[in-house]
């Protein structure tokens, strides 16, 4: 089963993002996640980057438009090592 979520443009900021980083470490099911223009910021980035560390289930991550700040560079880092994951920063 493929399951989607698109909360692009939502303004969840980066307290939002790290609940969503907390999702994502027991997630089992969703596959494509667009959180694009979510004001994110560096904190929210680096919370979702460490979910990605051990959820192998998402295969698509849109986060374009969030100024990631240093953020930006841990998630690259972790796409180098997850080829199966469309990452769009």
């Amino acid at each position: 089963m493929r399951a989607q979520l698109n909360l692009h443009s939502n303004s969840i900021g980066g307290e939002g993002a790290r609940a969503i980083g907390d999702a994502l470490h027991v997630n089992s099911v969703l596959t494509s996640l667009d959180l694009g223009v979510n004001e994110i910021g560096d904190e929210g980035a680096k919370a979702i980057g460490a979910a990605l560390h051990v959820n192998s289930v998402l295969t698509s991550l849109d986060l374009r438009w969030n100024k990631l700040g240093d953020g930006d560079a841990a998630l690259r880092e972790i796409a180098k090592d997850r080829p199966s994951l469309t990452l769009k920063l």
